[in-house]
Order: structure tokens, then sequence, then C-alpha cells
């Protein structure tokens, strides 16, 4: 989801690789849990977060959308899943009764980055740091990678970076005709191709992604 501000105002300034030190590092948040709270449609997931859940609970994508842990919405011209929220504190699904995450070796990859954020330019990306969206006042210092805690990272980051400017592309197509059937359609094979084949949850997620990837890419 594209934020249409400026990074002075939402960051500490500073853009920050892999190997760098970020104050990130919540000290097991200590019983909060609002970063899991009043987050509306705006955890949205990739391919390899829904990948990595399907495996983690052994469910379809079918099976957790009709349980109301994940839904559907338009993002930027694009129909994508995101975290549901529900109940009087609009609480992510997967809260346990003590408000931790029960998914939380598998939690997707915005949830493994708050409190940084992706700044995305020229074809890459690099992490910031928000302010004022983490509650903890004390955080300590973690390298960015141990902090997101991913396995393949370099494979994973090349992943991001050709989803991020894929669904850019999908996002130009369709301006201005988002209700057409053109749209429609490229948003259903959008869905149908990364999110919905349950055959590719025992494989090596990057090699299939890219082979959907340039397959898509091929069709649009």
């Amino acid at each position: 989801m594209k934020r249409n501000v400026s990074l002075e105002e939402i960051s500490d300034g500073r853009l920050y690789g892999y190997n760098d030190m970020v104050k990130a590092d919540c000290h097991g948040c200590a019983g909060c849990h609002k970063c899991c709270t009043g987050m509306g449609n705006s955890v949205i997931l990739d391919p390899y977060d829904v990948w990595r859940m399907q495996k983690g609970l052994h469910k379809t994508m079918q099976e957790l959308l009709g349980e109301g842990k994940l839904e559907l919405h338009v993002v930027d011209g694009c129909i994508l899943p995101n975290l549901a929220m529900s109940g009087p504190e609009e609480a992510c699904g997967f809260l346990d009764e003590k408000g931790r995450c029960s998914i939380h070796a598998y939690r997707p990859g915005i949830c493994r980055l708050f409190p940084l954020g992706r700044y995305y330019e020229n074809g890459d990306f690099r992490f910031f740091l928000q302010t004022g969206e983490c509650r903890e006042t004390n955080r300590s210092k973690v390298k960015v990678s141990k902090w997101l805690d991913t396995p393949n990272q370099s494979r994973n980051h090349d992943f991001l970076c050709k989803w991020h400017y894929l669904l850019n592309d999908v996002e130009e197509k369709v301006r201005g005709q988002e209700d057409s059937e053109y749209a429609k359609k490229l948003n259903m094979s959008l869905l149908t191709l990364f999110y919905f084949n349950e055959s590719d949850t025992e494989e090596d997620f990057y090699r299939k992604f890219e082979e959907k990837w340039n397959r898509f890419r091929e069709g649009i």
C-alpha cells in the first residue's frame, strides 16, 4: 500500500540496509499488541506471506478467507488479500486469548518489518524507521536482518522488488478503467496465479514465483 507522505514526515530521515543497526527492538512487546489492532485493511499479504501461512497452518487460501482471518480488498487498483480485523478492538484474528501472535513463526512481512517500512526507488528498496507508530519508547538497536528474521534474505529481497514493481505495472494498466472487464480479468489472473494454487505449498517458493512472474508479465 502506497503512502502519499514524505519520509521526513514519518521517519527519522535515514534509510537502512540489512546490515545496519536500527532502534526497532521492542523487547518482546511486553504484552502490548497495539500494532495488531485497528489496522483496517493495511496489513497486505504478498504471495510469500500466504505461502508460509498455508504451510504453517496447513490450510488453503480459501479456508483462511472462509474463516474470516483474511479478506480481499482493492489496493491501488489491485485486488489483494490482507489480515482481517474484527471484534471490539478490531483485532487481528490470529491473536490468542493473551493478545499474543499465534502465527509468530510465519507472520506476514509487514508484521516482521514493524516499526520499519520499505522505501522503493530505482527498481530496489531500502528500509526506514517509522516514528510515532510504536508505543514502546525504549527500543534497542538491532541489526535489520536479525529483526526481519527471514530465511534466504537475498532471494526474498529479489522477490519483493519484482512483486512490488509487478503490482505497479498492474496499477498502471487498470488506471482509469478499474471497473472494466479487462481490469477484472487481470486481477482474477493475478489472484489465481499467485495466491490460489494449492499445489505450491511444498515447492521452492522462489523458483515457482519466478516462473509465474514471467508467465504473468507475458500476458499483460
